[in-house]
């Protein structure tokens, strides 16, 4: 193999991994938000990212009080309390999160996912349904995220 080749094949594995840690970072749903500067909200971000689901909540709620008009924010106190079980929060949460921002596509798939907590079907698909309005042409991750956790439901 020649040097050219086995340089370009380097570059390339490297840009794979740089591309794909960006991807896995992005998957949080962020957009472009009020309170992303804010150190409150990296501070939350980290702590779910550490499934610190307390420490998470604690930090943005007191990021949501500066910044009530954050969609970001709400939809990550929303994963915040889905995760720790507080399912009537999460549902506060992402509600507000798709006032501010109807087509805030993390805050539907999460929202759709909560519903079938509550063995609520129709809800969640009227959330794919959205996200499929949303994202179209290509489906995107969030729609197709929803779209298997409603398959999965379904089998069950």
């Amino acid at each position: 193999m020649s040097r050219i080749t086995r340089y370009l094949m380097r570059t390339f594995a490297v840009l794979s991994l740089f591309l794909s840690g960006s991807v896995a970072f992005a998957n949080l749903g962020d957009t472009d938000d009020s309170a992303i500067d804010d150190p409150g909200f990296s501070q939350g971000r980290a702590a779910i990212e550490a499934e610190d689901w307390a420490e998470a909540i604690n930090v943005l709620k007191k990021t949501a009080d500066i910044y009530p008009d954050s969609a970001d924010t709400h939809n990550f106190l929303g994963y915040a309390y889905r995760q720790a079980g507080n399912l009537d929060a999460a549902f506060q949460h992402y509600q507000r999160a798709l006032e501010i921002d109807p087509a805030h596509k993390h805050a539907h798939e999460y929202l759709g996912e909560a519903y079938l907590m509550t063995k609520d079907l129709a809800s969640a698909e009227q959330h794919l349904a959205e996200l499929a309005k949303i994202c179209t042409p290509i489906p995107c991750e969030e729609y197709q995220e929803l779209k298997r956790s409603i398959d999965a439901f379904k089998a069950r």
